[in-house]
């Protein structure tokens, strides 16, 4: 394969929200569930995340379990995964030096985006240790930025969203897998956003999955593995 093993991993509400209308990162995930997504990112070699999530939550994306991270330093890799985001645009104020995407955690940073970011903030990133990868075109070719994340050396790459990218991405066949936890709670919201939104496509396009492994919890979520039939 000449690309990474991908897989999109998200906690939703049992209404298929992953946040509230407010779009401010409502808590979701269990405690259980929140171990499940560090044992996830412990085993993988990135974790991506969209423009959205990237410039408005500025997220640490790091294993937090001590014992996690010395245990991917034995195996001789670094403490955490590679962090990688990816966004069309981004402007001078956005990811501040001082931003946990930056600092937080003993890793790569990787950013793909375009010519609408201008060189004086790809300039200052790159002064921050982010490797950026820049295409002259409107939008970050998901193809392409994959073929790269390979060469980089990421053969297992994890998905944190949000909608817009988690779409992009099983529209394209980019990804193998989606794990989904479902929490015992409604948000509602017809502008909530879900696990995959962007444009959407009609019925005679949708991708379809295959379920392979569900897991029922006592404090009343469930966690749902699919595999996407490209």
């Amino acid at each position: 394969m000449n690309r990474p093993y991908t897989f999109i991993n998200t906690a939703m509400t049992a209404d298929g929200k992953i946040d509230t209308f407010e779009r401010k990162g409502a808590a979701i995930s269990s405690k259980r569930d929140k171990q499940r997504v560090d044992e996830l990112r412990a085993a993988a070699d990135a974790v991506l995340v969209g423009g959205k999530t990237l410039l408005e939550e500025l997220p640490k994306l790091t294993v937090k379990s001590e014992a996690l991270r010395e245990g991917r330093i034995r195996q001789g890799r670094s403490p955490n995964p590679i962090k990688v985001g990816v966004a069309s645009s981004i402007a001078i104020p956005d990811i501040p030096e001082d931003s946990d995407f930056i600092q937080a955690g003993d890793t790569r940073k990787v950013i793909f985006t375009t010519s609408q970011t201008s060189m004086a903030k790809i300039t200052q990133l790159r002064a921050l240790g982010v490797e950026v990868f820049l295409e002259d075109a409107p939008r970050v070719d998901l193809h392409t930025m994959m073929l790269t994340l390979k060469k980089i050396g990421v053969d297992h790459l994890m998905v944190e969203g949000g909608g817009t990218i988690n779409f992009e991405l099983i529209r394209l066949g980019l990804v193998d897998e989606l794990f989904l936890y479902v929490a015992p709670m409604i948000f509602g919201g017809a502008n909530a956003p879900t696990p995959a939104d962007g444009f959407g496509v009609p019925r005679e396009r949708a991708m379809a999955m295959k379920l392979v492994d569900v897991e029922r919890w006592e404090d009343g979520g469930v966690v749902l593995k699919y595999r996407l039939e490209t």
